[in-house]
């Protein structure tokens, strides 16, 4: 499951794809100056992790993981394959989420590729590129269903229509991700891969005084993005950038307290894309380690056991489970049993966000 960044060239992608993942892409002030996506693995904070560590007192921490790609710049006329137009939307094809960077702050030291600073226009042109392709994908689609709706069944029909009204609704110059959908047609759009139906986050990129203050873009975005059911982080990618610079924990913390800031704003950022992913976690826990564990929303205790080790689902009998609050109010496993809160789960059994879990398994 991978998160894709990308943004007109220029607008900050690099910077802030260095400091989520400390892959040092290559960041400089002109165009295309990513060419091929860069991937990173990125830790994802979890203050819950601290808290493990403190009662369990292991051998090492591993925080859960998720991968974020650094994509090419796009610039107009992408979807006709200029610049580096299909590399580009090849790249977001294979991504199952985006995160859209903004710039959001003026600096006559970086050129725009536009010439001016317009974040709004700038998602607009992004925004255009991807539609042009979607319709492109959706001709084809509906094309392919008109073929079966001489059978005349109902759900043939239905697909049909679907399929015509939502290449109707993007010619309009909509994102699919704003089409209505129900439990029918949901799965029918799903199959198609539209790039505008990726689920989105947007980040502004701002400057050191628009984080304290903000500024009048911002509430621009946040406006567009409300109707689009799309979430905003604000951040300031040269500040990250600075952060990531100190050697120390201390120096960070005294940085940040200088700006009114309570954490990096990348870590809200990674948190937002783990979400946008519907990913969550689960934990493992006991001297050798403490881990956490990138599982789907909805998974079941046997495709949790399979993130370890496939044989842990083949053979999976049952999951012992804990709930993290339990643990960490009683302070042991062994407190918990006695008081009762350790549950013993089978097959059935949907993992919830924070679940300390132990499999029993027989291959």
């Amino acid at each position: 499951m991978k998160c894709g960044i990308v943004g007109l060239p220029n607008v900050g992608k690099s910077t802030l794809f260095n400091c989520l993942s400390n892959a040092k892409a290559q960041s400089a002030n002109y165009p295309f100056c990513t060419i091929e996506p860069n991937l990173g693995t990125v830790s994802v904070p979890d203050e819950r992790l601290f808290e493990l560590e403190k009662l369990v007192k292991p051998e090492r921490v591993l925080p859960a993981v998720v991968e974020i790609v650094d994509i090419a710049g796009l610039v107009k006329g992408a979807s006709k394959g200029e610049g580096l137009g299909n590399k580009f939307l090849a790249n977001i094809r294979e991504c199952e989420a985006i995160i859209h960077v903004l710039r959001c702050f003026e600096d006559g030291n970086i050129v725009h590729v536009e010439g001016t600073v317009d974040p709004i226009r700038d998602k607009e042109i992004i925004d255009i590129e991807l539609q042009l392709k979607d319709i492109e994908t959706l001709a084809k689609a509906v094309e392919k269903a008109k073929k079966f709706i001489k059978s005349g069944k109902k759900d043939d029909v239905m697909s049909y229509e679907t399929l015509l009204n939502l290449q109707n609704f993007v010619e309009e110059g909509n994102n699919a991700r704003e089409f209505p959908m129900d439990d029918f047609s949901a799965p029918i759009i799903s199959e198609v891969q539209l790039l505008t139906n990726k689920p989105i986050l947007y980040v502004c990129n701002v400057d050191e005084n628009s984080i304290k203050n903000g500024n009048e873009w911002i509430g621009k975005i946040e406006e567009m993005a409300a109707k689009e059911n799309a979430e905003v982080v604000v951040l300031a990618a040269q500040i990250e950038a600075d952060i990531n610079e100190l050697d120390t924990f201390e120096e960070r913390e005294m940085f940040l307290d200088e700006l009114g800031l309570t954490e990096p704003g990348v870590n809200r950022l990674i948190r937002k894309a783990y979400d946008l992913l519907h990913l969550q976690t689960y934990f493992t826990a006991g001297v050798k380690e403490v881990r956490a564990w990138t599982i789907g929303k909805g998974w079941t205790a046997p495709q949790a056991a399979g993130v370890i080790h496939t044989d842990f689902e083949k053979g999976f009998i049952r999951a012992e489970v804990i709930k993290y609050e339990d643990f960490v109010k009683y302070g042991s496993e062994a407190k918990v049993k006695e008081a009762g809160k350790l549950s013993v789960e089978g097959k059935e059994y949907i993992v919830q966000d924070g679940d300390m879990m132990n499999f029993r398994f027989n291959v």
